[in-house]
């Protein structure tokens, strides 16, 4: 089923047999490290976290070539010197964010909330009682799981998300996402979403992916023509629905986050998806710009080019 059924998941997702299988070994060797780390006081997390980005920078070559990529496309003003500190940044943060999700799938997200400032929150909850549902338009940062799953211990929101294709992350991912949020929806069941809607609900939406040419419009994004879904506005306009912008940030030492809710966005969606596809890149080019080193730089978000144009990857 592609929505999680939330009284249908329990502990028991992860105890099946099948993942004391040898392949699931090292995993789990992973896991309870983790474990451990979670548990350390916050300035010994940040260390291990920026330890676990060090490595990822040195060992996974084909990301970090992904990540200088979408750098030398985002940011062509950056010298090769300034892109590699940039790239290194990146791949700290993603090991920071690999510490953080842990902290909210194994832990209660209540027990971190003095360390994030919320802001706007009035917004969503204003929103919520026009009964129309909330398209919470998201970015893939890597604080994500871990501000979004803070946010949700104050006023509850469904997700969508992406399976993991490792059986047992998935599985505690899952069981992260029953744990945070009212519903969890996977990505392309978009009749779900317009359900969730109707129902007065809202709905983290990201879409600042490339899901292909077919449901895509080529708008810029940093000044590169780059393939948008354009259903951000097509689901926002069947009920209606007010899109408020969700952003967060770790700050400066990144011991304290920053979540930020936008007020609704005015004349939005319009009669014209390209220029609604172009806006929604516009505000989430301004969240990058700042905090760049934060954004999940690791997917390929020019996989899909224009017509005439070799992908860059």
């Amino acid at each position: 089923m592609s929505r999680v059924k939330i009284k249908s998941l329990s502990n028991s997702t992860i105890l099946q047999l099948r993942f004391l299988h040898p392949r699931f070994w090292f995993t789990w060797v992973g896991l309870a490290l983790i474990f451990v780390i979670i548990h350390f006081p916050h300035p010994w997390r940040l260390w291990c976290g920026s330890i676990l980005g060090k490595m990822g920078y040195y060992f996974a070559l084909d990301r970090k070539n992904i990540v200088d990529i979408n750098l030398s496309i985002c940011f062509p003003e950056l010298s090769e010197t300034d892109r590699k500190k940039l790239n290194k940044k990146v791949f700290r943060s993603a090991g920071l964010s690999i510490i953080e999700t842990a902290l909210v799938w194994l832990r209660s997200p209540i027990t971190f909330r003095n360390l994030a400032k919320i802001e706007g929150l009035e917004h969503l909850e204003t929103a919520l009682k026009q009964d129309k549902g909330v398209v919470l338009v998201g970015m893939h940062f890597s604080t994500l799981d871990f501000c979004a799953a803070i946010l949700s211990s104050y006023c509850k929101f469904d997700v969508m998300y992406r399976g993991n294709k490792n059986p047992l992350i998935e599985a505690i991912m899952n069981r992260g996402r029953v744990k945070n949020f009212s519903n969890a929806i996977e990505r392309k069941d978009v009749r779900s979403v317009i359900k969730s809607l109707k129902q007065g609900r809202a709905v983290w939406y990201g879409p600042d992916q490339d899901y292909g040419r077919a449901h895509s419009v080529f708008v810029p994004f940093f000044g590169y023509p780059t393939a948008t879904i354009s259903a951000t506005s097509r689901i926002a306009g069947i009920n209606k629905s007010p899109v408020i912008i969700f952003t967060h940030y770790r700050l400066q030492g990144d011991s304290r986050y920053r979540i930020c809710l936008s007020k609704p966005l005015d004349n939005f969606p319009s009669k014209d998806p390209v220029l609604d596809a172009s806006r929604i890149n516009g505000e989430v080019e301004k969240a990058i710009k700042k905090a760049p080193e934060q954004y999940w730089w690791l997917h390929r978000r020019f996989k899909t080019p224009p017509k005439g144009k070799n992908r860059p990857y």
